[in-house]
């Protein structure tokens, strides 16, 4: 019995044990079929995992740590069951990480480099994506999945 509790202290605890190396206060946008918020937030990132923390009207709404797994307020989910309920079934499994921290999707296709960052360009019988990051925005839209992720930096 000792060890069963154990076992589930550490799952549920997994994704809060953190020391975050990098925190950044930001504007975000997010519409999804199942997940809409417009406000600040907080990202903290460290090489391997990000959070986090939406807030509306000063009070803290959600967080979505991301990591191995996915972890919500609700609970956590592989990467692939949260892009299944909150995004896209067809999506990389990296896509919220990369998203949130800027990085390319879908392994750099169609990377396009522009004066101050990049873009890409991804359509297929399953999206239709314009995706665009620069030095103060990052900004991802699939049109034919209704999905708008827009991160600003606070002026």
């Amino acid at each position: 019995m000792k060890y069963i509790l154990l076992v589930i202290l550490t799952f549920f605890t997994a994704c809060s044990l953190k020391n975050y190396t990098h925190s950044e206060s930001k504007i975000i946008i997010i519409k999804t079929p199942h997940l809409k918020f417009s406000d600040l937030a907080y990202v903290k990132s460290t090489e391997d995992s990000v959070r986090l923390e939406l807030f509306v009207a000063g009070t803290n709404v959600q967080n979505i740590e991301i990591n191995h797994l996915i972890c919500l307020n609700e609970g956590c989910m592989i990467k692939s069951s949260f892009n299944k309920e909150y995004l896209n079934e067809n999506y990389p499994d990296t896509i919220l990480q990369n998203i949130v921290l800027g990085k390319s999707v879908y392994d750099t296709k169609n990377l396009k480099k522009i004066s101050n960052g990049f873009e890409q360009k991804i359509q297929n019988s399953h999206v239709n994506i314009f995706y665009k990051v620069t030095h103060n925005e990052i900004y991802f839209k699939d049109k034919k999945n209704k999905i708008l992720f827009k991160i600003k930096d606070i002026k």
